[in-house]
């Protein structure tokens, strides 16, 4: 499997940002355990996509945001 960017920029963004965000919700004390871990893993997988520009389930259903190279 080749690991390309399948996400736009604009689709980078909002996942950072809903990082960022669910991250400070669960460092706030907003949610408690359970749930508090799901936010936790919701968070780092967000952050991690968003960063890297590849998300594995876009690969899974070949389905991508960022325009096809010229």
């Amino acid at each position: 499997m080749k690991f390309s960017r399948n996400e736009s920029p604009i689709d980078r963004i909002i996942r950072i940002v809903l990082g960022i965000g669910l991250a400070g919700l669960a460092l706030a004390g907003a949610v408690s355990a359970p749930v508090l871990y799901l936010v936790w893993a919701v968070a780092a997988i967000a952050l991690v996509t968003g960063i890297v520009g590849f998300c594995p389930l876009y690969a899974l259903f070949r389905i991508g945001t960022r325009r096809a190279a010229h």
